[in-house]
């Protein structure tokens, strides 16, 4: 019964970890793409953000969230 139980537990530690290095790169991916998104919006002149419906305001509060920050962000579309 030990032998099974360790077993079990030793090979479900394996799936966790061998599934968390992809997660980790798809977080840093996604982090670095939309960082880099921000700058660009926070480049816009204001006629341009007018076209797509946003102010200097709400631009410039994008542009300053944190990397880490990706509410929003869809990380399906980030593969490994």
């Amino acid at each position: 019964m030990f032998a099974s139980l360790h077993t079990a537990t030793l090979a479900t530690r394996r799936v966790q970890s061998v599934g968390s290095t992809p997660r980790l790169f798809k977080l840093v991916r996604a982090a670095i793409a939309a960082h880099r998104q921000r700058q660009f919006l926070a480049r816009l002149d204001d006629r341009t953000l007018a076209d797509i419906g946003l102010d200097r305001k709400t631009a410039q509060r994008e542009a300053n969230r944190a990397i880490w920050d990706l509410q929003g962000v869809d990380l399906h579309r980030w593969s490994v």
